[in-house]
């Protein structure tokens, strides 16, 4: 991902965006998540270590869910496991700890919220083009998603993510 700031780029905030910055293509959409959501989690991270445990957690809170008679758990555990995982790994790549990630719930979806306290750092999705390693998190996070953006609030920056309940649907006769 390229970082840009007032002085140029910032290799050291790989992905985000300083405010204040002339914002340019790129940068994921400053909005807030839509209302009536249900509180179902909430993780603390202070190391990258601790991101297998939250993908087990995520896990066990999705289980312990009612669902649709036709979703389908791998899939809805799957992608929200991995857009967790992204969006929380750019937290702690880009900010200082702690990154707290928390899950809500509405009726046809689930929202990944991570919290950092870099509100001035916005982020930017790689470009496409790129070839380094690492970079493409929120391009795989929008993939997986219905709805992205971030926002701030009391000094702290929330980037979220909302992923569909995935229904089975039956084989045509």
């Amino acid at each position: 991902m390229e970082s840009v700031s007032m002085a140029g780029p910032d290799p050291d905030r790989e992905g985000h965006v300083r405010v204040g910055a002339r914002a340019g293509k790129g940068l994921l959409g400053n909005a807030q998540p839509a209302a009536g959501k249900v509180h179902t989690g909430q993780w603390r991270l202070d190391t990258f270590a601790e991101l297998r445990l939250l993908r087990a957690s995520l896990r066990q809170a999705v289980a312990g869910q009612p669902l649709p008679d036709s979703a389908v758990f791998e899939d809805i555990t799957q992608r929200l496991a991995i857009v967790a995982t992204e969006l929380a790994t750019n937290a702690m790549a880009h900010t200082r700890p702690p990154t707290m990630v928390h899950l809500f719930r509405t009726t046809t979806t689930y929202l990944v919220e991570v919290k950092d306290n870099e509100p001035w750092l916005l982020p930017r999705f790689a470009d496409e083009g790129y070839t380094g390693a690492g970079g493409l998190g929120l391009h795989m996070a929008r993939k997986l998603s219905v709805g992205m953006g971030w926002y701030a609030d009391n000094g702290s920056k929330y980037v979220w993510a909302e992923v569909a309940i995935s229904v089975a649907t039956p084989w045509p006769r």
